[in-house]
């Protein structure tokens, strides 16, 4: 069984891209409560980047604001992007062992995502039921991108940072080498000091584009020794006229920037 952390690296290579679309497909962003709308975005923002996406990351809370409807678009995504592609769940679960398992038979065999985000808050028990196909991996929720991440992940524990904690914690649990870790663009030393406490960790870096992390410096930090995915949600699916050249263009530019680093 080749386990997540090497299929990830294998979709990287073979795209020669570390670029994960977000599909936060926002009908505030598009100036439409039209569901149906909202579904031929979606599907323009993955045509318009096939050839140029490691991953996509559908965001859970913009499918389920729309119920059993929105499940069904969930459902419909997930097979429209195909298997081409590594597919993360944007869930961010975090629950008891036997909730987490449910969790779990729901995101990986019911909808079939490759991988899915996680909150550490409730510990082991929480995240272990997500670790027993190697092929399925998950990202621990580390060092986040928004405003407020440093609230409880910079508090000292123990005489080092909250995130450190979490980091060598979720190492630990690799056994089966499946499990990386999302560390923010928007704190950037703490990115740093994340990838130097876990090397080989797969790295899920959000907060590029919008909300005004350093590209630059999420690809040389993140990829310095392991492999790292570079998302970008607004800056792409919703990038110029909203037409699949805009955002075709959009996707391109960030993929070279990318490059130039790796080149560089």
């Amino acid at each position: 069984m080749i386990s997540f952390n090497h299929r990830l690296k294998s979709a990287i290579d073979k795209k020669k891209s570390c670029l994960c679309v977000g599909l936060d497909i926002s009908p505030e962003m598009l100036g439409s409560e039209d569901l149906s709308e909202l579904k031929i975005h979606a599907r323009k923002v993955i045509d318009a980047t096939r050839d140029l996406a490691a991953a996509y990351k559908p965001n859970f809370a913009f499918f389920e604001r729309w119920g059993s409807a929105g499940f069904g678009w969930l459902e419909e995504t997930v097979d429209y992007i195909g298997p081409d592609h590594i597919r993360i769940a944007d869930a961010k679960r975090g629950d008891i062992g036997s909730t987490a398992a449910q969790y779990a038979h729901s995101i990986f065999t019911h909808f079939g995502f490759d991988a899915v985000t996680l909150n550490p808050y409730m510990g082991q028990d929480s995240i272990i039921p997500f670790l027993g196909h190697p092929e399925n991996g998950v990202f621990i929720l580390c060092r986040t991108s928004n405003p407020s991440a440093a609230d409880f992940q910079n508090e000292q524990l123990a005489g080092r940072p909250l995130y450190e904690k979490v980091a060598a914690w979720a190492n630990a649990l690799n056994e089966h080498e499946n499990v990386g870790l999302v560390a923010g663009a928007t704190a950037p030393e703490e990115l740093v000091l994340i990838r130097g406490l876990v090397p080989e960790l797969p790295l899920l870096i959000p907060g590029v584009g919008a909300q005004g992390g350093n590209l630059h410096h999420s690809v040389k930090a993140g990829s310095q020794t392991g492999v790292a995915l570079i998302n970008i949600s607004r800056g792409i699916s919703f990038a110029g006229d909203l037409s699949e050249r805009a955002i075709h263009d959009a996707a391109q530019n960030y993929v070279e920037k990318m490059n130039e680093v790796f080149n560089g």
